[in-house]
């Protein structure tokens, strides 16, 4: 990806309301963007592929129709990359576009009627090295802060999940559901846990309100793309309005920015 695209894509008004529009409710189809915007179908799908040229937008398909959603990375990889070299009033536009992406960055502050997460990023990096750091104990540790899962990564086998609050390894009922080394890894989620109430600051009181709720499934697709990588997070299964999917859709950005930073720098964000 060329930042020349990202900075393109961005400076037309009505790609920058498309994105809005996406960051509003994520996972629209392209009849849905038109009904929304004062803008023709064809239009619309001229800025759609712009944007999708340069990963501001990515899709996935829900029977029929193709889902568009609001991609994050490029905007996270042009303040960590670029931002020093504009002027204060250039770079206070950036930062606020990036604060305002990033506050919820695949749906919006309210899910709505979202079922499903999407998240692409390109890390400087190889297949088999990308796979190690979703699948290594150590690895893992190192990006998820101390937490995270493990398995032997055989289909059928549990996963198993730590949280940063204490040193078990909780059996939550996750299992793996695909592993294909280095292309496709695929597990089940777990659901609101008691033992997550000190990591997630929510109460006894609202983890039980949720637990209720149906399990999701994530999916991690791995493709050479040039002398990087593309990695493709996938994770749906959610019904509207589900409360663990703001949760993931806080939290996946966060911790895969920070493995793309340990695997290409050997260094580790510090995620609040």
């Amino acid at each position: 990806m060329e930042m020349d695209e990202v900075f393109k894509a961005l400076a037309d008004p009505s790609r920058r309301r498309l994105l809005d529009a996406l960051n509003a409710r994520n996972g629209q189809s392209l009849r849905e963007l038109c009904a929304g915007l004062d803008m023709t179908r064809q239009a619309v799908a001229k800025h759609v592929a712009v944007l999708e040229s340069a990963e501001l937008v990515t899709t996935a398909r829900s029977g029929r129709e193709k889902l568009h959603y609001l991609n994050a990375a490029p905007i996270n990889d042009i303040a960590d990359r670029w931002i020093h070299r504009y002027d204060r009033a250039r770079a206070r536009a950036l930062a606020d576009l990036k604060q305002a992406l990033e506050e919820s960055p695949m749906s919006g502050d309210d899910t709505g009627g979202a079922t499903s997460f999407v998240y692409v990023t390109y890390i400087s990096t190889t297949p088999e090295r990308l796979w190690q750091a979703l699948t290594d104990p150590a690895f893992i540790a190192r990006y998820f802060e101390g937490g995270g899962p493990s398995s032997d990564w055989k289909v059928g086998s549990p996963v198993l999940w730590k949280v940063t609050a204490d040193d078990r390894q909780h059996d939550w009922g996750q299992e793996v559901l695909e592993a294909d080394p280095p292309r496709r890894l695929s597990y089940s989620w777990h659901g609101f846990e008691p033992e997550m109430a000190e990591h997630t600051g929510m109460s006894l009181e609202e983890i039980e309100a949720h637990r209720h709720e149906r399990r999701s499934k994530v999916a991690f697709d791995i493709e050479p793309a040039g002398s990087a990588v593309k990695l493709t997070v996938t994770h749906d299964g959610f019904d509207p309005g589900s409360v663990m999917l703001d949760s993931i859709s806080q939290g996946w950005p966060a911790i895969l920015s920070n493995m793309k930073t340990l695997l290409e720098s050997g260094e580790t964000l510090k995620l609040e």
